[in-house]
């Protein structure tokens, strides 16, 4: 445990010892699970839906080099850990299909989950980008996926387009879908967030990348929108070569002096305005990993302070990326 946490955390032994009234013992411990709770769960703006702070982005879930019994397990021990989102599209190769097969496997999950997926193109026979595609592409993942509703269908990264959110109200009052999202940046975040037709967005947020804390995400807030935060650990561009990430890291952290993975976590896990960060991985033992990193809660406030004014020095070139 961290001296950030000891210091907020009741002292266990004291709570436990057995001159502690125990009317405080128990006053204590639920003082404890609700600051746990807090930490972990958080409801998505006026959706109705409560999500966990840290989400899977289910892009690896679809590699092909992954077996289906190991994408199972995955899905299976992120729900056990209590990350209960899941976010896929239907550019990420298998992983749709992969959620679909837990579901109809073991249909009782559905209810531990929360399903988004995105949208606005690749129904074959439909051209991309129109009302049609919308539609259709609810209902093909609908079928994919083997469930009767989806808690957000987002358009994804297309530029502004008043059209394309009829279908998705007429696919929301039908109860195919909970809310109506956005994915994206730049612009186009502003677009979606200034045109009130959306209830979710899901936009670029992690050390090097934080435009959209400066105006897209405040604006959402005060409109009741949910926020969920992607590419929270930059493309593992502190890992391997990204084309832009890599590049910026190198400019804002001249020496490097922190664990990238644990400062990008709870970083973007506990941004202003975030309900929700999503991590990809396709290791179990990846995904518990970062899921104790989120559980110390908070960066100190010094430190989260010197992410913001290392990016903000920057922030005039450093535009979302997309």
């Amino acid at each position: 445990m961290t001296s950030e946490e000891s210091s907020n955390r009741p002292d266990a032994r004291a709570l436990l010892s057995a001159s502690a009234p125990h009317d405080e013992l128990l006053a204590g411990l639920s003082q404890e699970l609700r600051r746990e709770e807090q930490r972990l769960w958080c409801p998505l703006g006026k959706t109705g839906l409560v999500v966990s702070r840290l989400g899977l982005g289910a892009g690896p879930l679809g590699d092909e080099s992954l077996s289906d019994d190991d994408a199972e397990v995955l899905l299976r021990t992120a729900l056990d850990l209590g990350v209960r989102v899941f976010d896929t599209a239907p550019s990420y190769g298998q992983s749709e299909a992969r959620i679909g097969r837990l579901f109809s496997r073991s249909p009782e999950l559905r209810d531990l989950a929360v399903v988004f997926t995105k949208g606005g193109y690749g129904v074959p026979g439909t051209p991309d980008w129109t009302p049609e595609v919308i539609t259709r592409g609810i209902d093909r993942a609908l079928a994919t996926m083997c469930i009767s509703h989806l808690d957000a269908f987002m358009l994804h990264s297309c530029p502004p387009r008043d059209d394309l959110i009829e279908p998705l109200v007429q696919a929301k009052r039908a109860g195919k879908i909970r809310a109506i999202g956005y994915s994206g940046d730049g612009d186009a975040l502003l677009w979606a967030v200034r045109s009130g037709g959306f209830d979710v967005i899901e936009c670029s947020v992690n050390l090097v990348d934080q435009e959209a804390l400066g105006s897209a995400l405040p604006e959402a807030i005060a409109q009741g929108m949910g926020v969920v935060a992607k590419r929270t650990l930059m493309n593992a561009a502190f890992e391997r070569e990204h084309a832009i990430y890599t590049q910026r890291l190198r400019a804002a952290y001249p020496e490097r002096r922190y664990g990238w993975v644990e400062l990008a976590v709870r970083f973007a896990a506990y941004a202003p305005d975030v309900h929700c960060a999503l991590v990809g991985t396709r290791r179990k033992e990846k995904l518990a990993e970062l899921l104790g990193h989120v559980r110390k809660g908070p960066l100190p406030p010094s430190l989260s302070e010197d992410v913001r004014s290392r990016f903000l020095m920057h922030a005039e070139n450093w535009r979302g990326v997309i």
